[in-house]
């Protein structure tokens, strides 16, 4: 019997179209450490660490502006000039437990791999490690080596980074494969440091480096993201990651998000300025009261607090019985026996904050008064730290420029 080469053609896409398919992999999980650098051996909250990440996340956001300038030859409309300087004072704040985190996720660089613990920070766009050969500031931290790595290319460009007031991080810059869970960006553009910044140090940084999410025209090194990089080359089934910081099983989801995590529909915010992940709040609700409408905010995984505009701040508080705190200038306290609602709103969907997402801690010189963890910021717009993001399940869509908010599971 003989058959015509259109009818084995027919055939064999009859019986590769009837055969199994494996199931298409939608993303995949990165289980995520917590680590308290503002917290002591005796619960108390360490203020110095508080002020210091609290000026810190500032001279990021600004540090931001310049490198959007850099790379698109335009000012980002929330550019300023300068940061205020916080007042500080001595004041530990106890019972505070576990509230104020920094969430790391292991990632592997390099040929063959190394694995390095990072944190995962959609305020910043940029991969940094501490090279082999940094000083004494990178004392316990992996160190990246890229006389080691077959796969690593040098730039022969430097870079430098200041955190704030002068104290930064600099070193040189490469390419190299870097790998988060079997997703591969190859000719990865990262900085190696020879000289790490105070707050990146053992002690306020468990994690060996910083890996930014942000857009590219926030980066340093005016380099492609390692999540856009791995996007552009196809590793992704989506171009999406999406987080979830709440217990028992905190994770970053690679490509897609994950629908164990969460329930319902997303509630999706546009991008309204590339470069951070920039949406508008639809209203901040106070005790029932809408208080604040079409708030412009940054939604960022390394901020722990919620900062917003001093007058905006100082307009919630009053709408919730709050009153100005004596332990530094931005912060508010309420009382104990009666925590405030606080919710954001985004599209028609209101995400209301947990009691003990909204409590900092409690002030010792007045018991009776809990200390909030929205505080007045030095920049003209809020950013949404992860007080706020542990109590929703959040998305990050990079082609569709957009956050999603869900209702956790």
């Amino acid at each position: 019997m003989h058959f015509t080469l259109a009818t084995v053609i027919t055939a064999l896409a009859f019986f590769v179209a009837a055969a199994p398919q494996p199931a298409k992999q939608r993303g995949t999980a990165i289980p995520l450490s917590k680590f308290s650098p503002l917290v002591d051996a005796d619960e108390s909250v360490d203020f110095e660490a508080l002020n210091f990440h609290i000026a810190s996340t500032t001279a990021k956001i600004l540090r931001g502006f310049g490198n959007f300038e850099k790379n698109t030859g335009a000012s980002h409309p929330f550019a300023m000039k300068g940061a205020q300087k916080r007042n500080s004072g001595g004041l530990h704040l106890p019972s505070l437990g576990d509230r104020l985190n920094r969430w790391f996720g292991t990632i592997s660089v390099g040929t063959p791999p190394v694995n390095f613990d990072v944190m995962f920070d959609t305020g910043s766009s940029d991969l940094m490690l501490p090279d082999i050969d940094c000083d004494d500031s990178c004392d316990a931290h992996v160190m990246y080596d890229p006389g080691a790595s077959s796969t690593s290319v040098e730039l022969g460009k430097r870079f430098g980074v200041d955190f704030m007031g002068g104290d930064g991080a600099f070193g040189f810059q490469y390419d190299d494969n870097v790998t988060i869970v079997g997703l591969t960006a190859t000719y990865q553009t990262l900085g190696a440091a020879i000289h790490y910044s105070q707050g990146l140090r053992i002690g306020r940084f468990a994690g060996d480096g910083l890996l930014g999410m942000g857009f590219q025209a926030l980066s340093h090194y005016d380099a492609s993201p390692v999540f856009q990089t791995m996007v552009n080359e196809g590793q992704t089934d989506e171009p999406v990651f999406a987080f979830n910081f709440a217990a028992p099983s905190p994770e970053l989801y690679i490509g897609g998000t994950n629908p164990d995590m969460y329930t319902g529909d997303f509630t999706w915010a546009p991008v309204t300025q590339q470069g951070y992940w920039q949406v508008n709040i639809d209203s901040i609700v106070g005790n029932g009261q809408n208080v604040l409408t079409n708030v412009p905010a940054i939604i960022d995984t390394g901020a722990l607090l919620i900062h917003g505009v001093p007058s905006d701040v100082a307009a919630l508080y009053a709408a919730i019985g709050g009153i100005p705190s004596p332990i530094a200038q931005g912060f508010y306290s309420f009382p104990c026996d009666d925590v405030p609602s606080v919710s954001f709103t985004f599209g028609s969907t209101s995400f209301p904050m947990p009691e003990e997402s909204l409590i900092r801690g409690i002030d010792e010189d007045d018991p009776s008064q809990c200390i909030g963890t929205i505080i007045a910021g030095n920049v003209p717009f809020w950013i949404v730290g992860t007080r706020f993001l542990s109590s929703v399940y959040t998305a990050f869509d990079v082609w569709n420029e957009r956050v999603g908010f869900a209702t956790l599971a």
